[in-house]
């Protein structure tokens, strides 16, 4: 999964949850009740960035989970 902004996803589908790592800071959010569909073009998407920023960014209630403790 190349990308320069996004450096991993995971989506539970049973609960909707899905998972994103950002590279520059290394930092997990999880974004709630993320439709199946969203989940699988996210994955399809060339750009995973521009696709997050389109289609998930503003749009789903998130929360931090896991921050980088690396500078």
């Amino acid at each position: 999964m190349p990308s320069t902004a996004i450096r991993n996803i995971d989506y539970q589908p049973a609960t909707r949850l899905l998972s994103v790592w950002f590279v520059p800071s290394g930092n997990r959010y999880d974004y709630e009740d993320v439709p199946p569909q969203v989940h699988a073009a996210f994955r399809k998407a060339s750009s995973k960035g521009r696709f997050f920023n389109e289609h998930i960014r503003d749009r789903y209630k998130y929360h931090l989970v896991e921050q980088s403790h690396s500078s």
